[in-house]
């Protein structure tokens, strides 16, 4: 499962997510999308920087968490818990709402 969220920073310095993990998943990496070639190809990257006083969208076909080991499959409409690991802000505790196969949950998490 993908997960899609935007991530708006209101400090003064730059941030960046450097993990996440859910009880409901043995792991999430964090993914880009990228051009290689003529193909579009997902891979995982160490983080995702916010900029100070930005905001960074997770979105299909664009940066996201992918949600690994999924241990039962999700409900639509279901609100999976998850743990976002930031260099500077620590561990906050979001929610992330299950949509429909290619349906973006939608939802804004500031730090």
């Amino acid at each position: 499962a993908a997960g899609y969220l935007e991530i708006a920073n209101a400090g003064k310095l730059a941030d960046r997510v450097i993990g996440a993990s859910t009880p409901a998943a043995e792991r999430i990496e964090l993914h880009v999308v990228g051009l290689e070639g003529e193909v579009m190809r997902m891979r995982e990257v160490k983080s995702f920087e916010i900029p100070a006083g930005g905001r960074m969208e997770l979105k299909p076909r664009g940066p996201h968490l992918m949600i690994m080991g999924i241990k039962r499959a999700f409900r639509k409409d279901e609100r999976i818990p998850v743990t976002l690991r930031f260099e500077r802000a620590g561990e906050v505790a979001i929610e992330l709402l299950v949509g429909g196969i290619d349906t973006p949950a939608e939802g804004e998490h500031k730090h």
